[in-house]
């Protein structure tokens, strides 16, 4: 397929993949900000869900930033990669250091985006975790475990584009993984998009404002296909 002309298309496109969540009123849409929030905004709207972030830092080495060992997410959750902390001989004091300081950016966003309200319940709920694409899904397998740890019924992780090989790895811990595009030749999630501009914190709060985040709505009882909690996976 040809690439998703910018977030908002791509998540109109991977509501298209989510219609058995539709109508349902147990279903929640968790977006990770920032670039998740415009896919989550659209996801959400179509399946008539309520919306709400799920702040998660990755945890980047020094000198490498882009290179995640572990990652921070809302709730505290810390998840290290084991691997690139131990190939590169990393201590346990500098990935201290590291996650206070991306404890103080978790911090101001969550303030940006939420103010003091609470995180939409999630517990005995179906949630649909939403990002704009995953490339090695460090940062999202942070977020499924920390959102496992408030207790949903169903966690199903949701986005426009991926890897084969990170689907194949994410559906080993959500209940269900679904991915619009999943290309053979993958090599970062800007690829995806014709326009990959940087969301705002400025964006984030007016799609959370028009979407009515920190409502405890969603649709109306949707019984149908999935109601029991298992909806369909890819």
């Amino acid at each position: 397929m040809d690439r998703f002309a910018d977030r908002r298309a791509a998540g109109r496109i991977l509501a298209g993949h989510l219609a058995d969540y539709a109508g349902r009123d147990d279903v929640v849409v968790l977006a990770l900000p920032r670039g998740g929030v415009p896919v989550g905004f659209e996801v959400a709207r179509a399946l008539r869900a309520p919306l709400d972030v799920f702040v998660v830092r990755k945890l980047g080495v020094p000198g490498h930033r882009e290179l995640a060992m572990g990652a921070l997410a809302s709730g505290g959750t810390v998840t290290l990669n084991e691997r690139v902390i131990v190939g590169l001989g990393i201590g346990e004091e500098l990935v201290r250091r590291v996650a206070e300081a991306e404890r103080v950016e978790l911090r101001r966003r969550e303030r940006a985006y939420r103010a003091d309200r609470p995180l939409i319940p999630v517990a005995g709920r179906v949630v649909l975790l939403v990002d704009d694409g995953l490339a090695t899904g460090a940062t999202m397998r942070a977020a499924v475990y920390a959102v496992r740890e408030q207790g949903p019924a169903w966690l199903t992780v949701a986005v426009p584009s991926a890897p084969p090989d990170t689907v194949e790895e994410m559906a080993e811990i959500a209940d269900a993984v679904v991915c619009a595009w999943e290309p053979e030749t993958f090599t970062a999630v800007g690829d995806s998009y014709a326009d990959f501009r940087q969301t705002s914190d400025d964006e984030v709060r007016a799609l959370l404002a028009t979407a009515g985040a920190g409502t405890d709505g969603g649709g109306p009882d949707g019984g149908g296909p999935g109601s029991d909690g298992r909806p369909v996976a890819r």
